[in-house]
Parts: C-alpha cells; sequence; structure tokens
C-alpha cells in the first residue's frame, strides 16, 4: 500500500532529524541481505524494493537520538528489528492467504508458500544471528519477547476469531501482542544502543507500547471510515474476512443480545454483499464503536508522550511527538 501524498509529507517531516542516518540505515540494510543464493537474492530485491512508511526504524532511531545518540549499534539494533519486521509481514501474508503487500504482488502469490515461509524464516534467523554475532544480547532479548508473543498473539486470535468470542480485553491483549510489542521492542533497542540506563530503556520501552496499540487501533478504523483510494484496500474488507475488530466488538457488547446475534450471524455466513457491509458500518457506527476506538487511541497516543515528557527537548523528542499524532490521525 503506497502512502497517501498526504501521510509521504507528514512523515517527511517527521523524518528531518534524521534523514541522514535514515539513508545510512538503509545502506547498512541492504547489505545485510546480500547473500550467494540467486532466488534468495531475487526475492529480497523483491520484497525491499518498495519500503513502506518505515515506521520501526523510524522509530529505533529517533530513541537513539533522543536518548544519548545515534551509533553503529543504532543501525545494527533497526535492521534487526526490520527483518524480523519483514519476516513477519511474509508469514501473515501466507496465514491470510493475502495476494497483495504494499501494492504488489506478495511473496506467496509471486512464488508460492512454501519459498514464502522459508524466506520469512531466513529473514527471521538473519535477525538473531545478528544480535550473537555483535554481542547485542539485550538486543536479542528483546526481540526474542516480540517473536514469542506476536506468535502467541496469532494463535489466540485465529482460534477466538473462528468462535466469534472476542471481548475487548481479550482483543487488547491480541493486539498488544501482534503489533504493539515490536513497537516497543523497536523504542527500547533505540534507548539500549544509546543509553545503559535501565530505567530509561524501559520507559522507552513502555512509550513503544502505547504507540503500537494506537497504531492498531487506529488500523482497525480503516475498515468503516476510510475510502479505499487512500487505504489502497476496500473498505468493509476485515468483515469480509471474517475479522472481529475493536469498533464491531465495541458495537456488539452496545446493542440488545437479539441485534448482535443477526450481526454475527450475517458475518459467518461470508461472501458478505456491498449492501451488508454498508448495513454492519453503519452499526458500527451508531452503536459508538467508530468514536470509542478513536478515543482510545487518543488515549494512548497521550500516555505515550506522558511517558517521554521528562525528557529534555530535542529534536529527537519533538519528532517522536509527532509521530504520535501522525499514528493517531493518519488516513493510510
Amino acid at each position: 500500500m503506497k502512502p497517501s501524498s498526504a501521510t509521504q509529507k507528514i512523515l517527511s517531516q517527521i523524518k528531518k532529524p534524521i534523514g541522514d542516518e535514515l539513508l545510512e540505515f538503509n545502506t547498512f540494510f541492504k547489505k545485510k541481505l546480500e547473500t550467494d543464493v540467486a532466488l534468495l537474492n531475487i526475492i529480497l530485491r523483491y520484497v525491499t524494493k518498495k519500503k513502506g512508511k518505515q515506521i520501526r526504524p523510524i522509530l529505533v532511531l529517533l530513541s537513539a537520538g533522543m536518548c544519548g545518540g545515534i551509533c553503529r549499534r543504532t543501525y545494527n539494533g533497526a535492521s534487526m528489528v526490520e527483518l524480523l519486521h519483514t519476516a513477519t509481514l511474509i508469514h501473515d501474508d501466507v496465514i491470510d492467504s493475502a495476494k497483495i503487500r504494499r501494492g504488489i504482488a506478495s511473496v506467496n502469490s509471486e512464488w508460492n508458500n512454501k519459498i514464502a515461509v522459508l524466506v520469512g524464516d531466513y529473514l527471521l534467523s538473519m535477525g538473531l544471528l545478528s544480535s550473537i554475532d555483535s554481542d547485542e544480547f539485550k538486543f536479542l532479548k528483546s526481540t526474542s519477547k516480540s517473536v514469542k508473543a506476536m506468535s502467541e498473539s496469532e494463535l489466540m486470535s485465529l482460534d477466538k476469531s473462528k468462535k466469534f468470542k472476542i471481548d475487548e480485553p481479550t482483543y487488547l491483549k491480541i493486539i498488544k501482542g501482534k503489533t504493539a510489542t515490536l513497537m516497543a521492542s523497536c523504542c527500547e533497542i533505540g534507548a539500549i544502543s544509546a543509553n545503559d540506563d535501565t530505567h530509561i530503556q524501559e520507559k522507552m520501552e513502555s512509550f513503544g507500547m502505547n504507540l503500537g496499540m494506537a497504531f492498531q487501533l487506529r488500523d482497525d478504523l480503516f475498515d468503516y471510515t476510510s475510502k479505499r483510494s487512500i487505504i489502497g484496500k476496500p473498505v468493509g474488507n476485515d468483515l469480509r474476512e471474517k475479522k472481529m475488530t475493536l469498533p464491531l466488538i465495541h458495537a456488539l457488547g452496545n446493542c440488545e443480545s437479539s441485534l448482535s446475534s443477526k450481526i454475527i450471524k450475517s458475518i459467518k455466513k461470508g461472501k458478505l454483499t456491498k449492501s451488508e457491509i454498508s448495513k454492519i458500518i453503519s452499526f458500527v457506527n451508531e452503536y459508538g464503536g467508530v468514536d470509542y476506538t478513536q478515543i482510545l487511541a487518543s488515549q494512548y497516543t497521550h500516555n505515550s508522550k506522558q511517558l517521554i515528557s521528562s525528557f529534555p527537548e530535542s529534536k529527537y523528542k519533538s519528532a517522536l511527538e509527532e509521530l504520535g499524532d501522525f499514528i493517531v490521525q493518519r488516513e493510510s
């Protein structure tokens, strides 16, 4: 999915304090992906052809900048996170049978599921090995915790979604593991690379966790509020895939049981028509699902800002605050 022009403009502003460092990181990361296996080289070049928003390496670099300074350790940490993130995207596309990723055919679609899983495994092992090779065991612990949480949460999501029995606490636990944990790792690793103070490292981990929660909740809203031309996928896509996200969960818990049962039955049967999707979207709006999710996302962003309020003023701190605002207000 290509970021909209408005999104690109805001991100360009956020990236200004680390413009040169981000270019250096991209070169550093590219070298990490060089192999002697011809097919793997082709696929890795294909996968990295479109960089996306690069939120995660941006978080690593800005966190390091605010906590003491960007150094070679920071680039290594950012590479680890990006390798891990790319691996999870490839594996997610296999799980979801997704055909498109960032506007081009997914690896499983362009090649096949077996190759996609192997490439994802390769990227994951590369990320973990890079920490061992450079004796960055704190990096390794942080990313390993993320991999564990993501796997557990994905399995929990698949189990609960199949039964259509997800309440708000369960859903928040799922997205904490699937999305927020990796963003927490980004900020923690950035801090670790720049500062030995464990209190600062823990504070940055919490900062990233709150940002990650806000990021996923904003993502959930796109299914109910956005235009296809902006987000690059049809509105109601989560509903078509029978995914229960917070706007729907809240609305279902906020209406009479007979209406809730009717809505769930409609989603369960699958192959929703445009008319049915439109009715469900109206239902979610009417019963407060959209407003509630936006308020909660804003609260997580507010929490993240509070966590870094005691840090000295700097261009990096300002950019992280702007990134929080962007995450909760973005349109793609």
